[in-house]
């Protein structure tokens, strides 16, 4: 704030002049997520602590928030689709790659389970078993990490997509779960969003325990990005990581934060010493 007074010589006539001057704001960081952090809940909750302006946040699928990263749309991106992210960063020497934290993908389908998915021995097996049913599967099919998930799944049961019966939500995790509620279908799901959602829907939880269903987030920006930096490592290794190990969803912990000494920098990177195992999580 800056008082300005000018007065004539003669005395006879003052005048203030109040200026007002505020440095704008800086502008809030432009976060692109998957929806499945939104959904879960667990971003709002994170960001309660955070200390500084409220990031505005993009939900989207993780390819999408990849793009809007590249487009510099936004600052910085959470992810959950290795496969994409692999190819985001061979190609974008600038980008910072740090994994976030993790938890589990699970199978989901009707109580009657028609195609015997609970009782198969791996994640691959239950979707050779849904498409020799012939059962509905709901996808994604939006490029998100849950879809780039079910897709190497089909891919590993040798099952030829055109000739399954899926349906395309082309919405968030929520959105597809209730679309599979309503059609007595099968799909995939981020636990945490299941957990969420399970109250109000009549889906069963057949299949969680298979390596194969092992769910990493990371975040991602360019490294000339201070801001970024900042709340990557507010997130990583602050106290955005302890919100994060101490969130829960009915009494469960809906995310595992990354182990500290695993190697975390390359999207291809596991919880290392046996913590993506079920009896490395704290439910």
């Amino acid at each position: 704030m800056s008082l300005h007074r000018t007065a004539c010589r003669g005395g006879t006539i003052v005048s203030l002049l109040l200026v007002i001057t505020c440095a704008a704001p800086d502008p809030p960081l432009e976060i692109a997520t998957t929806t499945s952090v939104v959904n879960s809940g667990l971003l709002d909750f994170v960001l309660r602590d955070f200390p500084g302006s409220q990031p505005r946040i993009h939900a989207a699928g993780s390819g999408r928030s990849i793009a809007m990263l590249d487009e510099r749309a936004v600052d910085l991106a959470i992810t959950h689709a290795p496969a994409a992210e692999e190819r985001a960063i061979a190609s974008h020497p600038n980008w910072v790659y740090q994994k976030l934290a993790y938890n589990r993908f699970v199978i989901l389908g009707p109580s009657s389970d028609p195609a015997s998915v609970g009782s198969a021995n791996s994640a691959v097996e239950a979707f050779k078993r849904i498409a020799a049913h012939g059962a509905l599967f709901v996808s994604r099919g939006d490029e998100s990490g849950t879809h780039e998930r079910e897709l190497s799944l089909w891919r590993a049961a040798a099952v030829d997509t055109a000739a399954a019966r899926i349906a395309i939500s082309g919405g968030s995790m929520a959105t597809t779960l209730r679309q599979a509620d309503a059609q007595f279908a099968y799909t995939l799901s981020d636990e945490s969003t299941w957990w969420q959602l399970q109250g109000d829907l009549r889906l069963t939880e057949l299949q969680a325990g298979d390596a194969a269903l092992v769910n990493t987030y990371a975040v991602i920006f360019e490294k000339n990005s201070p801001r970024a930096a900042a709340f990557a490592t507010w997130l990583t290794s602050g106290a955005g990581r302890e919100r994060i190990a101490s969130y829960r969803i009915t009494e469960r912990a809906a995310f595992s934060v990354w182990p500290i000494g695993c190697a975390a920098s390359t999207p291809a990177a596991l919880p290392c010493g046996g913590e993506h195992t079920n009896s490395g999580r704290a439910r």
